[in-house]
């Protein structure tokens, strides 16, 4: 489904992605785990278009995507949710969800990933016209998922989508992006600082380390490995 290949990326003189390859197959989630400036958003910003490759290539779904403009990737087929959530804050909820489907003019298929969206969120249902800036940290984050899933995406990337969320939450926001991949068959690709929690759900895993990947396996081995368990497991 996404294959980057030899990617680099530099802001000014610090290169941020240093021959990066990964893939991420179809239908599976698939994790970047690292420490804090290795490199994991810059990676998403990246295959979304936001920010600017130096070299490198990145194929979406058999086609050349890289470096073109964030809207035409968006028409393709991949959900980008960022770091902060970033909901339009003084939006209401239904409107922020409608905005995830601005490139979409199919309204029963439109209507029908609403109901995907609030069968999956149940809470932003209740709160529709509430504006998204007063929604709670892990509302917010319901939301800014909910928001990429109305795009109808072929991939959705999420980045952090534990952060300032009350731990009661986390659990569940997790256990939401399981039953998105297995109910829709939606490939995932899952930046997330919580390692323990990412390696749980995921089938693949990648390390990254300033820029490059450090080790690759399956999420299951990932767990078992001591070298990972003591850097980033908390063992």
């Amino acid at each position: 489904m996404l294959a980057i290949t030899e990617l680099h990326v530099s802001y000014g003189a610090i290169g941020a992605l240093q021959g990066l390859t990964l893939k991420v197959e179809r239908g599976s989630i698939v994790t970047l785990i690292g420490a804090n400036g290795a490199g994991k958003t810059t990676t998403l910003r990246t295959i979304s278009g936001i920010v600017k490759a130096t070299s490198g290539t990145i194929t979406f779904d058999g086609e050349d995507v890289t470096n073109i403009a964030p809207h035409k990737i968006v028409a393709r087929g991949l959900a980008h949710s960022p770091e902060g959530r970033m909901v339009f804050a003084n939006l209401s909820v239904m409107e922020n969800l409608r905005m995830g489907a601005y490139l979409r003019r199919d309204k029963s298929e439109i209507a029908a990933s609403l109901d995907f969206v609030f069968a999956m969120f149940p809470r932003l249902k209740e709160r529709l016209k509430q504006t998204a800036g007063t929604l709670s940290g892990g509302e917010q984050q319901m939301l800014a998922i909910g928001r990429a899933l109305m795009g109808k995406p072929k991939c959705l990337m999420l980045d952090e989508p534990s952060l300032g969320i009350a731990p009661i939450l986390v659990q569940t926001i997790f256990e939401k992006i399981v039953e998105i991949n297995r109910s829709l068959g939606l490939t995932i690709l899952l930046v997330e600082q919580n390692a323990n929690l990412a390696l749980e759900i995921s089938h693949y895993g990648y390390v990254l380390e300033t820029g490059r990947i450090l080790l690759q396996d399956t999420s299951a081995a990932l767990r078992e490995n001591t070298a990972i368990q003591a850097a980033y497991l908390g063992g």
